[in-house]
């Protein structure tokens, strides 16, 4: 049945390519399209997620605490394929209820960065599942929330944007420990922006090369840049993975990385958005 409030959520991240305000303003949220147990058909439900490396996002059945699973988990029971909006992307996955350990693991992670995880939980007898939800490779580029490839480039760029200040957000709150779940973020970025970064230099960079010849000394730049701003991020993947840094220390290398990679993204949207756009 109709749900005004989630209807709202869904109408603005959409519109917004991910950004909600209100609320859920700043949260990590995304889409998730499941098929009804007993209908068959199509529900979105908007979520938060936990980022948990390049394959898999976590989510987690709380229902705020409610006495009984939410219908989105009923429904992936029933069928484990789902589609998921990140904002940027939309892609299909495949869902994989966690168990033992490895559940009881992705939730204690989950309560050390948010405490609110722990508080739905006090307030019911049920086991919070949590469920990973893999993205299924498709083959080829990647479906990009946009209408034009320049715009395409600044939706991808903005998400890169978001989740980086979210994570300095985290960085700047809390204990001076470093948490486990905030070293699974800033990994998960690093893997991210690797894997972009490998697209842009094998196949956007090529193919605006052959099309665009004045653009050749823009695109030496930004490989450069990719370069430097790949040598940052493995330089915070040490300092994360370290048992002994502390908040500070990992702190810094992200307001590092941070500096170069938003000239770095506002240097390429000046010099190719109007080059795509043209096509």
């Amino acid at each position: 049945m109709p749900n005004p409030f989630n209807d709202q959520i869904i109408d603005e991240f959409r519109a917004r390519k991910g950004r909600v305000g209100g609320f859920f303003e700043g949260a990590r949220l995304i889409l998730l399209t499941t098929t009804g147990a007993r209908t068959g058909t199509p529900h979105t439900t908007p979520l938060g997620y936990l980022p948990d490396g390049g394959e898999r996002i976590l989510v987690i059945a709380s229902a705020g605490g409610a006495p009984r699973h939410p219908h989105w988990y009923r429904n992936l029971l029933a069928h484990p394929h789902a589609t998921v909006e990140s904002g940027a992307f939309t892609y299909e996955a495949r869902a994989v209820v966690l168990t033992g350990e490895e559940r009881d693991q992705a939730f204690a992670r989950a309560v050390e960065a948010d405490p609110g995880w722990a508080a739905y939980q006090e307030k019911t007898e049920r086991v919070l599942p949590v469920v990973a939800l893999y993205e299924i490779a498709q083959g080829g580029p990647p479906n990009i929330n946009a209408d034009s490839f320049g715009e395409a480039v600044k939706v991808v760029h903005d998400a890169f944007r978001r989740e980086l200040a979210q994570i300095r957000e985290e960085m700047s709150a809390g204990t001076s420990t470093l948490g486990a779940q905030l070293r699974v973020n800033c990994l998960t970025f690093c893997q991210g922006l690797h894997n972009h970064h490998t697209g842009e230099d094998l196949g956007l960079f090529p193919h605006l090369a052959d099309r665009h010849p004045q653009a050749g000394p823009a695109l030496a730049r930004l490989r450069a840049e990719h370069e430097r701003i790949a040598a940052l991020a493995d330089d915070l993947r040490r300092v994360v993975t370290a048992a002994d840094t502390d908040r500070e220390t990992a702190r810094a290398e992200v307001e590092r990385l941070t500096a170069e990679l938003e000239a770095h993204l506002t240097y390429e949207e000046e010099q190719l958005i109007p080059l795509l756009d043209a096509v």
